[in-house]
């Protein structure tokens, strides 16, 4: 489904209502691939959406800052229908801050909410402007990864951030803070150290891509990850996991100790082919000073991460400078831009 979201928000009204019933198809983002249909029935979009308030407290007005190619987006405007409050859209605002003010006061809507990406909650954190969300009842950010000094500072502007996880193929976020919404489940598969691939199950399932129906009830979501007393912690992909030398990197791990670096605004990393090393580790990285790049090194970024008791071998071996690390339109780092960057 795409188009303007006013325009998809009249066609979701009757599906929402259950006058069309067809399945919807979202094509999701392909950020480490080729992207691929995925069809959702109104059953599991509905359930997922109803779960959601469940967990959130209740129904409420949402002011939608997503795209509506995505599940993220979609799913603000079917929980809208489904709560009976027309949506805010940023679109039509100059700014997020003008969105937030268009919603109804505290006092004429139960709840308002609003979803977001954690690069929109990091821009508020940079220009010093968390307090424009700080006023909702909750600010749900996924998508990526949160870093964890950002969740910090944002919650301790006052801002009631509720982590997401979920992708396409699960009609949107189903696990909030680490705990599934009621009717989904999780389990751990071939877990070395008490992490392994991450698989989910429940109503909120696709049905399939394509033209292909989906096969079994636990859907493989390709991410490694932990559940301690419950509580889920997404620690990469199973495709981030390079072998370098003999040795395992996982990458996202190095990107967040990256990113912690004072010289480093922004990271990401990859793994190259390599006749030496097997995968050569290599850094994309904007500098935080543009005008002092001594600290940005490759062999500078090793000792940091050694510093952040990472072993040194997880380090990048080469260094590319940009600007902005490429994002996909959701906010996600668009991995294969990262791969062409590093040559690979």
């Amino acid at each position: 489904m795409a188009g303007p979201a006013r325009e998809v928000l009249a066609l979701l009204r009757p599906w929402v209502d259950g006058v069309d019933t067809a399945p919807l198809v979202v094509r999701t983002s392909g950020s480490t691939g080729e992207p691929k249909d995925v069809r959702l029935s109104r059953d599991a979009v509905l359930a997922s959406a109803t779960a959601s308030a469940a967990r959130l407290g209740g129904p409420g007005q949402w002011l939608l800052a997503l795209p509506v190619t995505g599940v993220g987006g979609l799913q603000v405007l079917v929980r809208s229908l489904l709560a009976g409050a027309e949506p805010v859209l940023l679109d039509e605002h100059a700014d997020l801050e003008q969105a937030v003010a268009a919603m109804r006061p505290p006092t004429a809507a139960p709840r308002r909410y609003a979803s977001l990406v954690p690069t929109q909650l990091h821009r508020l954190a940079q220009a010093g402007r968390l307090d424009v969300v700080a006023s909702l009842d909750a600010v749900l950010v996924g998508g990526a990864a949160v870093d964890p000094a950002l969740l910090e500072r944002s919650r301790e502007a006052g801002v009631r951030v509720v982590r997401t996880y979920g992708m396409s193929e699960t009609s949107g976020g189903c696990v909030y803070d680490g705990v599934p919404l009621d009717g989904v489940d999780l389990r751990i598969v071939e877990p070395v150290d008490g992490v392994g691939r991450v698989q989910v199950s429940g109503p909120v399932l696709f049905d399939g891509y394509g033209d292909e129906p989906r096969v079994g009830a636990w859907f493989d979501t390709a991410d490694l990850g932990r559940v301690d007393d419950g509580v889920l912690s997404v620690v990469g992909r199973a495709d981030d996991v390079v072998v370098s030398g003999g040795v395992n990197v996982p990458l996202p791990a190095v990107e967040r100790a990256l990113r912690e670096v004072p010289e480093v605004h922004d990271a990401a990393v990859a793994g190259v082919p390599d006749e030496e090393w097997g995968t050569r580790v290599v850094a994309v990285v904007v500098p935080a000073d543009a005008t002092c790049l001594d600290g940005v090194r490759a062999e500078r970024l090793r000792d940091a991460l050694e510093d952040a008791g990472l072993p040194r071998a997880w380090g990048p071996r080469d260094v590319v400078l940009v600007d902005a690390v490429p994002l996909l339109p959701g906010g996600k780092v668009d991995r294969l831009a990262v791969r062409r960057l590093t040559g690979g």
